[in-house]
């Protein structure tokens, strides 16, 4: 398995975010929490026991609550300080589900699959937790996220060095997270993403953002040199140069895949056999048919 992320870096960056406890960054997890559990009240069934991974505030949570379709939820996190008494946490890496085969019927993991070395390792272990019939969801940060940001920075670093080092974090694609759904086992898939544009005064003011969401380079291969303050402040102004509205204000993109996939059930709809179908499709549309040629 490649080693992307450092997860002692990642687990002391959340510690960091924790600690310094900016609740202004906390935005993506409230509009993330707010999006799952729509999705879950949708659902025309009701769950019993349900685990929410590493939801960092635990909104995602309490928002699956208020839908009234979740009996009980068990809260993950990497360290008991994200708990609180209404809201314990049970203690657990990033990259292990710490839940026995088939004993939960709804799982949920908002915005952090993107920080693990082995996701498809998690996305079967998601399946194999869920009971038949049961459902997973989850959050991702996608291709696209902090684009700009990733532009600014490696222009500014081979402008004023002619190189450059990994400093935004890779995300996977829509199509991606779908084959992982399949590749573990799950029926139903579904892959779709959502683009959320925030404004900010200046790249400094998204930096901050970043930290404060624990969410600054952990890659493993991240350079370890000092980084100038000149480096910064060239990178602040490539970014507002190519990235900024008429108002003076940059833009920093966040694109968010949703997915879900159910534990298989004898229930579910299954696709047809093929040459099972009782009438052509073009008889179904009423058109003529005509064979393709060969080229």
């Amino acid at each position: 398995m490649e080693i992307i992320f450092d997860q002692s870096l990642v687990e002391a960056r959340r510690h960091r975010a924790l600690v310094n406890g900016d609740q202004k960054a906390t935005f993506l997890l409230d509009i993330v929490a707010r999006e799952l559990a729509e999705r879950v009240s949708v659902v025309e069934r009701h769950f019993d026991r349900a685990m929410e991974l590493h939801g960092y505030t635990g909104a995602t949570a309490r928002c699956l609550a208020a839908t009234g379709k979740v009996e009980t939820i068990e809260r993950v996190e990497t360290e008991n300080g994200f708990g609180s008494g209404d809201q314990p946490v049970t203690v657990a890496p990033l990259e292990r589900i710490p839940a026995a085969p088939e004993s939960l019927n709804l799982l949920v993991s908002p915005l952090s699959l993107h920080l693990t070395n082995d996701t498809p390792g998690v996305f079967i272990q998601a399946r194999r937790v869920l009971k038949p019939d049961g459902l997973f969801l989850a959050a991702i940060p996608g291709n696209g996220t902090l684009q700009e940001l990733r532009e600014s920075l490696l222009a500014a670093e081979a402008e004023l060095t002619g190189g450059a080092s990994p400093r935004v974090i890779p995300f996977a694609d829509v199509r991606e997270m779908g084959a992982l759904l399949q590749r573990a086992g799950f029926a139903l898939p579904v892959a779709d993403a959502e683009t959320y544009t925030v404004r900010y005064d200046s790249l400094f003011a998204l930096l901050k953002d970043l930290r404060a969401m624990g969410m600054t380079n952990p890659l493993a291969a991240r350079s370890r040199a000092p980084v100038s303050r000149r480096f910064f402040l060239k990178a602040a102004e490539i970014y507002a140069e190519r990235f900024s509205d008429p108002d003076g204000r940059i833009r920093a993109t966040f694109s968010i895949i949703y997915v879900s996939g159910w534990a298989p059930h004898e229930s579910q709809q299954k696709p047809l056999r093929p040459g099972s179908a009782k009438q052509r499709l073009s008889e179904a549309l009423g058109v003529n048919e005509h064979p393709l040629k060969e080229r």
